[in-house]
């Protein structure tokens, strides 16, 4: 089919495509899966030439527009982040097929054998902002999980999505897969948006990813299914027995690593108890890369090359070199304030006491909790998943960072030899 005709489908006829490409990725074995992945791998890799300068347009959109910096910085694709995709492409082709694992199983008394395997969702559709790197890692997961992808990558990286999707393409083509298995519908622009969030019985699933605002107009306006990728208000907490050269390095990783993702550290507690022990060394480190502190009225007595936080300021995923920081009484009042300021994403403690280790483990209630660790671990490669969807951030289906297994559903399998219900 040629792009010219393409082009000029209808929202419907686009969707129709995706249900009808992905009955037969459902049907695919892993090796042509994997020969689709690494001939995605190296259309990324061998066409930098064409995605870059799509890339810069985008960005220089960006900047005259006002795009924050955290968002430039995840628009931003160079070589050496194109070279992480391909990387992060090829770990999902080595990864085990979900498609046909046995979940749990058992025979029936009257001899019935049940299996309840994995299956693919069907059509995923993604819904974001700004992030094109999300376009790779969106195909490479849908199909080693046998699922068609409907991406709607937002207009402020349009360009870039237009050349990506058009390389996907040529790649699923060139092993003889259907070029709709992975689609755009960015010409249809926000509209494009909307539809997808109606298009209920043509996608099975669909995935925000971005902003608090465009994550939660999707959760509240869609008729189809969504799992819920939510914004990182980020906390750590340095308790009393913190060591300070953990303290240091963790809470640095975790700030000024890459500060416009998602599971940037966004607010720092600390024991009163070590706070005047640890507040300047760690706080310095913060300063001299240029992080602007937010403080309470405690830490300033502590630290004074601080701003006054604001109740907003406990909230607010800044994206940016700014980050609030508040004295506690103790673990109660840290856990107190994760439980009313927190998005439910990631939070650490830096800590020697095992006992406040296991309590902080069991009593935050978020995807990823952790113990003496940078919360930047917070992420589908690092977790070994080659890639992620998104970082789930609510309770139903999956949780965390989702992977292949978590973009599929199960059915049970019933084999019989002629039993009836009495």
């Amino acid at each position: 089919m040629s792009e010219t005709v393409v082009a000029t489908r209808t929202f419907t006829e686009k969707l129709e495509a995706a249900r009808d490409a992905s009955i037969t990725l459902a049907a695919c074995n892993a090796a042509l899966k994997n020969a689709a992945l690494e001939a995605i791998a190296l259309a990324v890799v061998d066409n930098a030439d064409r995605i870059i300068p799509a890339n810069q347009l985008d960005l220089a959109n960006g900047r005259e527009n006002g795009l924050s910096v955290g968002l430039q910085d995840r628009l931003r694709l160079d070589e050496k982040r194109l070279a992480s995709l391909a990387e992060a492409v090829r770990l999902v082709a080595t990864l085990v097929d979900p498609v046909g694992e046995s979940v749990r199983g058992k025979t029936l008394p009257n001899g019935l054998q049940l299996s309840q395997v994995r299956v693919p969702f069907g059509v995923i559709g993604v819904i974001y902002e700004a992030r094109p790197n999300v376009t790779i890692d969106i195909a490479a997961l849908a199909l080693k999980s046998g699922n068609a992808a409907v991406l709607r990558g937002g207009s402020a990286a349009e360009n870039t999505n237009r050349v990506l999707v058009d390389l996907i393409q040529g790649a699923l083509a060139s092993v003889g897969l259907p070029r709709d298995a992975v689609q755009t519908v960015d010409e249809f622009g926000r509209d494009g948006a909307r539809q997808l969030m109606q298009a209920r019985g043509l996608v099975d699933v669909l995935i925000p990813r971005g902003s608090a605002d465009l994550i939660n107009t999707v959760v509240n306006e869609s008729k189809v299914p969504v799992i819920e990728t939510g914004a990182g208000v980020v906390h750590v907490f340095l308790d009393e027995s913190a060591d300070e050269s953990w303290a240091v390095d963790i809470v640095q990783n975790s700030k000024v690593q890459r500060p416009s993702v998602c599971n940037a550290l966004e607010t720092l507690l600390v024991h009163e108890g070590s706070a005047a022990r640890l507040l300047p060394a760690v706080l310095g480190e913060l300063r001299a890369s240029g992080v602007t502190i937010h403080a309470d009225e405690r830490t300033r007595a502590i630290f004074a090359d601080a701003v006054p936080a604001t109740e907003d300021d406990w909230s607010t995923e800044y994206m940016s070199l700014d980050l609030s920081v508040r004295v506690v009484d103790g673990l109660d009042q840290a856990i107190e304030h994760i439980r009313r300021y927190s998005t439910h994403h990631t939070e650490s403690i830096i800590t020697n006491d095992l006992g406040n280790a296991e309590r902080f483990l069991a009593e935050v209630d978020s995807a990823v909790v952790m113990v003496n660790a940078s919360t930047r671990f917070t992420d589908g490669g690092e977790f070994g998943f080659g890639a992620e969807v998104g970082i789930s951030t609510q309770k139903l289906h999956a949780r965390g960072p989702m992977g292949l297994s978590e973009l599929t559903s199960t059915k049970w399998i019933v084999r019989g030899s002629g039993q009836v219900r009495p």
